[in-house]
């Protein structure tokens, strides 16, 4: 019984950890029907120019740059990156990891999400609720470099208690839009 109450303080400890990390401004927040047609003109079209998205959602230029200004302003509106194709580039094998923590250690959360940031070919992390912890998601070269990076780098990662890899084979479905 004292284990489990342990185990219940740490996982509560976790969960207040990762909940204190959810930014105010990504709370849900209301818009209207004119920025989900300037989101939606976004989406489809993410390196036009303002003028461009403009002419296309029928409004002033003007105007779409304030409601873009307000739409990052709140959070909604995260920024414009580019997609790389890391395969193209020479990068041939990509692999998540789904990582369990040991949570005995209040400090293993953040000592681990330093540690994994410090792996260049770490590409994405994300934390969860539940059985899994953290996902890791990674890059390499082919499978020799992998065994590199998973024995030297992964495996040297502080408070993991349990990893499961899995490779990827290929992409059915990257990118979903939402119906805005």
């Amino acid at each position: 019984m004292q284990k489990c109450r342990f185990i219940s303080r740490n996982f509560l400890r976790f969960v207040t950890i990762v909940m204190r990390r959810i930014k105010k401004s990504e709370i849900f927040m209301q818009v209207d029907d004119i920025d989900r047609r300037l989101l939606r003109h976004l989406i489809a079209a993410p390196e036009a120019t303002t003028a461009q998205l403009a002419s296309r959602a029928g409004l002033t230029e003007a105007t779409c740059w304030r409601r873009l200004e307000r739409l990052r302003a709140r959070g909604i509106l995260r920024g414009q990156q580019a997609v790389i194709n890391w395969r193209a580039l020479g990068w041939a094998v990509e692999v998540s990891l789904r990582i369990t923590l040991d949570k005995t250690n209040p400090r293993a959360f953040d000592e681990f999400i330093a540690s994994a940031r410090q792996v260049p070919e770490v590409l994405e992390i994300q934390t969860f609720l539940g059985r899994v912890d953290v996902r890791l998601n990674l890059i390499a070269r082919d499978m020799t470099h992998y065994q590199e990076i998973y024995r030297d780098r992964i495996l040297t990662l502080p408070h993991i208690a349990d990893l499961e890899a899995l490779m990827h084979l290929s992409d059915i479905k990257q990118m979903e839009n939402l119906p805005l």
